[in-house]
């Protein structure tokens, strides 16, 4: 719960294309949008900083 307290909010404007997208590939993981897009971004910076080592 105090994890959930700290997180920043961000405003985020996406085509109707990609959201459905997301949503989709969200149903497929069992994930909220909010939570698949947390997940995309966290993994894309885990590889940017994996690779810059």
């Amino acid at each position: 719960m105090e994890e959930t307290k700290n997180k920043k909010q961000l405003l985020l404007r996406l085509s109707p294309t990609l959201w459905a997208k997301l949503a989709k590939w969200a149903e497929d993981d069992f994930r909220s949008i909010n939570g698949q897009i947390e997940y995309i971004l966290h993994e894309a910076v885990k590889k940017r900083y994996k690779e810059s080592e």
